[in-house]
């Protein structure tokens, strides 16, 4: 019976062996994680990206993404993008070692103060602006690599551009403006144009205002053109800068409704926003600040 005993209490002092890393795991943390700590006052937040390749988020709470994110290859790459600007005063950081991937179906929200860097920031994925250091990557394209000349064309195809101020065009009818990308692009026949344009205005219910200037349309009836305009060549990204910013909130509710629809149908959108309210209620809301992204919360 003490035998029994011993051999029983020696059997529970026996250490359950410790489960080994992979070869190679222990160089990768050492890599890529960086100690949970409060930044001073005065420090820069650090940034981290949203992988999907395993590997850990830097800075901030990776827990701050809270949804799965989604799976195969990402849409938007941005790559340790900086922006800098020379000015009177000095250099200006508009953008710091901004690392951010958008996979394709995702309404994305990119919120912060004026001046924080948003506008910067699309102008740069769209190829509006060129960055100082990094790389940029839109589907196959590597976009900071385009002359002007293919930029444009790469532009007209690939992605949709939604303004604050609708940019129409004044002296062309309502579906003349939605044919503009078409005739610029070379995009689809000639017969086919019109007929295009007009479904696109009746996606966003603008048929009956096709043949009036903008001039007799109202705020909210010009951003529904814009939009349709904006998805006359069936770019697979729409790009909002502050699309509802000009609108009063019954009609940003109703535009905020079209480009649901637009996810829905696949679209990735990518919107800048002053609104709170509906920058929570897309998927994802990347905040910036001083340059830095300091949040990216999947809501």
């Amino acid at each position: 019976m003490f035998q029994q005993q011993n051999r029983h209490q020696q059997a529970n002092q026996v250490r359950q062996p410790v489960e080994q890393p992979m070869p190679g795991a222990s160089a990768r943390r050492q890599r890529h994680s960086a100690p949970h700590s409060v930044p001073h006052e005065n420090q820069a937040r650090p940034h981290y990206r949203d992988r999907r390749d395993g590997r850990p988020m830097m800075g901030n709470d990776p827990r701050r993404v809270r949804q799965q994110r989604p799976q195969g290859p990402s849409l938007i790459d941005l790559d340790n993008v900086g922006k800098t600007y020379q000015s009177e005063s000095g250099i200006f950081h508009a953008l710091k070692q901004i690392n951010l991937q958008i996979w394709p179906g995702e309404f994305v929200a990119v919120v912060g103060k004026s001046g924080s860097g948003k506008s910067t920031l699309i102008n740069l994925i769209t190829g509006i602006d060129r960055p100082t250091s990094g790389g940029i990557q839109v589907g196959e394209t590597v976009v900071n690599t385009l002359t002007e000349n293919q930029m444009a064309r790469w532009r007209g195809r690939h992605i949709g551009l939604v303004f604050q101020f609708f940019q129409l065009l004044p002296t062309l009818s309502v579906i003349e403006n939605v044919m503009l990308p078409m005739d610029f692009n070379d995009t689809y026949p000639l017969p086919v144009r019109r007929s295009r344009a007009m479904n696109l205005l009746s996606q966003v219910g603008m048929t009956e205002q096709a043949r009036k200037l903008p001039s007799a349309l109202s705020g909210g009836q010009q951003q529904r053109v814009a939009i349709a305009r904006s998805l006359a060549n069936d770019p697979p990204l729409i790009v909002a800068d502050e699309p509802t910013g000009n609108l009063d909130s019954k009609t940003a509710e109703s535009v905020f409704r079209l480009f649901r629809t637009l996810v829905r149908e696949g679209k990735t959108i990518l919107m800048v926003t002053h609104d709170a309210e509906l920058a929570h209620s897309v998927d994802r809301t990347v905040t910036i600040a001083d340059g830095h992204i300091v949040s990216d919360v999947r809501n």
